[in-house]
């Protein structure tokens, strides 16, 4: 923003996202207002516009609004986390519900990775679209097992172990008379560092579930995110360095299982991830990132150069 206006831009890329809306002034007159997604134009009474364009940057001002596109053109990476876990689900993004998208996520993993259990548990709140839909795929009952304070923020961003462990103990509680003697599934959108998942598993052992089974709605994250997201390095993820049955014994859950990259897009109406030309960017998932990482040392020009060499096949 300057005194003459205000310019955005989105790389070229579409990583992130950013929209644009308008708002009514005092006056009468029409603001232009930018925001990384929908909900936050509602939150603040502003009337939604239209996406910004990977590439493009729009100038404002006054009433003026001109739209550039200053890089050469290249096919959009779009982060497919946003539909997992960082928009909000009462957002719209690339022109589709979040929430929709998420409840479509946990049915497929319902279709991926059934179980015999009595209730379905979403780790709240950004695990709940996804267990409604892996419950009414799957016909198992829908319960509010783990009940959350809203007064904690997100534990996957807190600085320190212990402020993490602490944060989960204040942010989530057990619905102990639903839980005991029941076999659960617990739905939740992401396992970074396995801490939360880790208490969560031990929260319901403790509340005298019968059997715990984590069911998680999205692949495993082997890789780093440089791109705008504090992810921790790969020696701190936890499925970088632990196979699906190692994961399991460590959150201490009776079974485990995440989507498939597969199935990850079909929840976005895809038939399935294109190898050489992937719709948006899995890199977190599949260590395929779409720029070169240069000054990465955990992300080799050996990793990079095969990348390279099966898309060019």
């Amino acid at each position: 923003m300057t005194p003459e206006g205000m310019i955005a831009c989105r790389d070229p890329l579409g990583i992130r996202p950013l929209v644009m809306g308008k708002i009514e002034q005092s006056d009468g007159s029409e603001a232009v207002i930018f925001a990384s997604e929908t909900v936050a134009l509602d939150v603040v009474g502003a009337t939604f516009v239209r996406s910004i364009e990977p590439g493009e940057l729009v100038m404002v001002k006054g009433s003026e609004i001109t739209s550039h596109s200053p890089f050469a053109p290249v096919a959009p990476r779009p982060c497919i986390f946003e539909f997992v876990y960082f928009s909000r689900p009462d957002s719209i993004s690339e022109d589709r519900s979040v929430y929709t998208v998420r409840k479509a996520i946990g049915a497929q993993l319902a279709i991926e990775s059934p179980v015999e259990a009595d209730l379905v548990i979403p780790v709240p709140d950004s695990g709940t679209p996804a267990a409604l839909g892996y419950a009414q795929e799957s016909g198992i009952p829908f319960e509010l097992g783990i009940i959350r304070s809203h007064y904690v923020g997100r534990t996957f961003i807190q600085p320190g172990d212990k402020v993490r462990h602490l944060g989960v103990k204040l942010k989530h509680n057990a619905n102990r008379a639903l839980i005991k003697g029941k076999r659960v599934v617990l739905i939740d959108d992401s396992i970074v560092r396995g801490t939360t998942s880790l208490k969560i598993v031990e929260m319901m052992r403790e509340a005298g579930a019968a059997e715990v089974h984590m069911r998680i709605a999205s692949p495993p994250t082997r890789h780093s995110c440089f791109y705008g997201v504090d992810t921790p390095e790969r020696a701190k993820l936890l499925a970088a360095t632990k196979n699906l049955e190692e994961m399991a014994t460590y959150i201490k859950a009776d079974s485990l299982a995440f989507i498939s990259i597969d199935g990850l897009y079909k929840a976005l109406g895809e038939p399935q991830r294109n190898a050489i030309r992937p719709s948006h960017c899995d890199a977190c998932f599949t260590g395929d990132y779409p720029t070169t990482l240069t000054d990465q040392d955990d992300v080799s020009s050996v990793d990079q150069f095969a990348l390279l060499a099966e898309r060019m096949i």
